[in-house]
C-alpha cells in the first residue's frame, strides 16, 4: 500500500494526502497542485472532478517538511571537514531522508580559513550552484565562553573581532544567518549589530547570569542554542542562562530531543514553562546521521556513536546522531505535546525564527512544495524539496 500519489498534468504535478497537517489545521481527503516547486492550489479531492489523476489509498499524512537550524553534518560528511558545496548537497541528501527539506549547515568554532572557505561555499549554494534545502549558515562559535566550550576546541575560541566577522555575514538574498555566542563575552555593540543586519543572534556555550541574559536579550538576542546544555543551569538563587530563557516569551530555544542530552522530565517542563510555540526541534547532528559509523573522526578526536549517543572518548558530548524524523517521534513519545503542537516544532517554529514562515513551514497556496509524507509510526515514506522528489520506502 503507498502513502501518497504524484502524478502530472502537464506541468504540474499533483500529491494526494488522504490526511494532511497544513502547518495549522489538519485535513482530509486533499490534492495539492504543484506548479514550478511551489504549491498552486490544495483543494478536496473529487472523485468525479479529478477521475484523470492516479489517486492511491494512504495510511499516513501529509505534512510541511522539517526544519533544522542547527546540522553540523550527515551522510558521512562533516561541514567543518569539508567546508564546499559538495559536502552541502551530500548533507541535505543525507537528511531529507528523514523528512528535513530545509537546513542552516552550521559551522562550529574554527580557524579563520575555514570559516572563510564556509562562507564562499554557503554564498556558492544560494546562489550560482542553488543547492535546494540550504537556507544559509549557522556560526556555533568561535565566540564562545571557554568554561561551557563542552567539545568545541579551547584553543580555537576567541574574542570576537568585527572586522573579520561583519564580511562572513554578507550572503546573497533571502539566506538566513544564525550566530551563536557566549554573550558576557561580546564586546559593546557587537550584538546589536548582529541583529541590525538581520543576523539571529542565540545564546550558547555560556556562563552568563541572569542579568547578562536580560542585557542580551534586550540588545538583540533573540534565542538559546541546544537548551540546557552548555549553559549557566537554573538554580535557586541564580536563575542562569536556563532561568532566563525559560522566564522570556519572545525569545525561541533549541532543544535536542534525543534522550541524552536532556532528560524527558526536563524538556517538558521547558515546554510547559516557555510555551511549545517557541520551542523547535533541531539535531544538532554530526556526520553520522545517514551514515551509521560507530567511530568518527570528529574535529581531530576520536568519538564514539554509542546507540545514538555521541561522546568523545572522555564521555563529553559531541553532537547527536539524532534525525527530525526521530525527533518528532521522541517528542510525541516524552509527551511534549500533540500531533499539532510537535509537527510545528519541526516546521512552522523554525520558519518563524528564521523568518522564512512566508514560503516555508506551512503548505499553503504560493509557498514552496517542501513536504514530508509519514506513515502512522511516524516514519518518513516520501519527501520533496520544492517539488523535488527526494526518497520513498522503495530506496531504503
Amino acid at each position: 500500500m503507498t502513502h501518497s500519489a504524484l502524478s502530472r498534468t502537464s506541468a504540474t504535478q499533483h500529491l494526494y494526502a488522504e490526511r494532511l497537517f497544513d502547518g495549522e489545521h489538519w485535513l482530509t481527503e486533499q490534492l495539492i497542485s504543484i506548479e514550478h516547486g511551489r504549491i498552486s492550489t490544495i483543494a478536496p479531492y473529487s472523485t468525479r472532478q479529478h477521475a484523470h489523476l492516479s489517486k492511491q489509498d494512504s495510511t499516513g499524512l501529509i505534512a510541511p517538511g522539517f526544519i533544522d537550524i542547527h546540522v553540523n553534518g550527515g551522510g558521512g560528511v562533516l561541514f567543518n571537514h569539508q567546508p564546499n558545496t559538495e559536502a552541502l548537497a551530500a548533507i541535505v541528501k543525507a537528511h531529507s531522508q528523514f523528512g528535513t527539506v530545509a537546513l542552516l549547515p552550521t559551522l562550529i568554532t574554527d580557524d579563520d580559513d575555514v570559516m572563510q572557505r564556509a562562507h564562499q561555499a554557503i554564498c556558492q549554494a544560494l546562489g550560482p550552484q542553488q543547492i535546494a534545502g540550504i537556507l544559509g549558515v549557522h556560526y556555533e562559535g568561535p565566540y564562545l565562553n571557554p568554561l561551557r566550550k563542552g567539545v568545541h576546541h579551547e584553543n580555537k575560541i576567541r574574542p570576537a573581532n568585527p572586522e573579520f566577522f561583519t564580511p562572513l555575514l554578507k550572503i546573497p538574498d533571502e539566506g538566513k544567518v544564525l550566530v551563536t555566542l557566549a554573550p558576557e563575552l561580546a564586546p559593546a555593540g557587537f550584538i546589536q549589530m548582529l541583529a541590525a543586519q538581520g543576523v539571529r543572534v542565540s545564546a550558547g556555550h555560556t556562563a552568563a547570569s541572569y542579568a547578562q541574559i536580560q542585557q542580551a536579550l534586550a540588545q538583540g538576542v533573540s534565542g538559546f542554542t541546544h537548551l540546557f546544555n552548555a549553559m549557566s543551569p537554573l538554580t535557586s538563587r541564580e536563575p542562569g542562562v536556563v532561568g532566563a530563557a525559560l522566564d522570556d516569551r519572545d525569545s525561541w530555544c533549541g532543544m535536542i530531543v534525543d534522550g541524552h542530552h536532556i532528560h524527558p522530565a526536563v524538556m517538558r517542563t521547558a515546554v510547559r514553562a516557555k510555551g511549545s510555540d517557541k520551542i523547535m526541534l533541531v539535531t544538532d547532528a554530526i556526520h553520522s546521521v545517514g551514515y551509521g559509523q560507530r567511530e568518527l573522526n570528529f574535529l581531530g578526536k576520536a568519538v564514539l556513536n554509542d546507540n545514538g549517543k555521541v561522546t568523545t572518548l572522555d564521555g563529553t558530548l559531541a553532537g547527536s546522531d539524532l534525525d527530525m524524523a526521530s525527533a518528532v517521534r521522541n517528542a510525541l513519545q516524552y509527551g511534549l505535546g500533540d500531533e499539532t503542537a510537535v509537527l510545528q516544532m519541526a516546521s512552522r517554529n523554525p520558519a518563524q525564527y528564521l523568518r522564512v514562515s512566508h514560503r516555508l513551514g506551512y503548505l499553503r497556496p504560493g509557498y514552496q512544495a517542501s513536504i514530508v509524507c509519514l506513515d502512522n509510526n511516524w516514519q518518513v515514506i516520501q519527501c520533496w524539496i520544492n517539488g523535488q522528489y527526494q526518497i520513498s520506502d522503495s530506496d531504503r
